[in-house]
């Protein structure tokens, strides 16, 4: 990869390649997939059920359930005992993953059969993807710069049941300062894309006159992403562009396998 472009910025796919090859040529080193995998997002609906439980005590039931998406299991794990209430007709709350405008898997992305890596190791997942050879553009949400997404989660949007939105780094950013200044908590890049989409439902239900109990996943704190802050607040941060041409690229490698309607 850096041979053909040596100012490779890299990708989760490429990591996955470089860590499935040293699991594979050390036998003292096993590695676990995570993220995309079922496995990986049911284990994580423990927070969706502590959620769960603590809407319960407000006395309260969220009306839209909202989260950042890169691979999967953050999103999953808050939103799908929710779910399971939705398609059980118990509820009727909406859900909305939030993804980087610069990687716009299930906004912009193809639902194929595709490898989780770039190396092609993986077995094949159907799932929205840009393509196991797409870079994505560097943002500082290095933990949304993925090509795929879990299985479940693709599904989920492509039969409707969950929306999606892409939202640019500055307008993120913006959200987060937003949150840390009203909040004080200071949040990841990444999930500051779930407070951008939370913001975003708050002022339409309010010019709507609506009242809208909305729940957000806030995955992680920015400590570690002060130059980033730095960079937003002195107007330093560039507005990252989504290149549809080298998701077309991307996309021409996509194995030929079929998906069902």
């Amino acid at each position: 990869i850096l041979e053909a472009n040596p100012d490779s910025t890299g990708s989760l796919g490429i990591a996955i390649s470089e860590a499935i090859e040293i699991a594979a040529t050390n036998d003292d080193t096993h590695y676990s997939l995570g993220s995309v995998l079922n496995h990986v997002l049911l284990h994580q609906t423990v927070v969706g059920l502590e959620a769960q439980k603590q809407m319960e005590m407000a006395g309260e039931r969220p009306d839209v359930v909202v989260g950042c998406v890169g691979g999967g299991s953050n999103y999953a794990g808050l939103a799908y005992p929710f779910m399971a209430e939705r398609l059980r007709g118990a509820s009727t709350a909406r859900f909305l993953a939030t993804e980087p405008a610069a990687c716009p898997t299930l906004t912009k992305g193809k639902f194929a059969y595709d490898f989780g890596d770039t190396g092609q190791m993986t077995p094949l997942l159907p799932m929205y993807t840009l393509g196991h050879d797409f870079v994505p553009a560097p943002v500082h949400a290095g933990g949304l710069r993925y090509h795929g997404d879990a299985p479940s989660i693709s599904l989920l949007v492509r039969e409707g049941h969950m929306e999606a939105a892409a939202y640019s780094q500055n307008e993120v950013f913006d959200a987060a300062v937003q949150f840390a200044q009203t909040q004080g908590i200071i949040p990841a890049p990444e999930s500051a894309h779930a407070i951008r989409g939370a913001i975003n439902e708050a002022v339409a239900a309010r010019e709507a006159g609506q009242e809208k109990v909305i729940l957000i996943g806030l995955s992680g704190h920015g400590h570690f992403d002060m130059q980033a802050y730095d960079d937003y607040l002195n107007a330093r941060l560039p507005e990252v562009e989504f290149d549809p041409s080298a998701e077309e690229a991307a996309l021409a490698g996509l194995p030929e396998v079929p998906v069902g309607g």
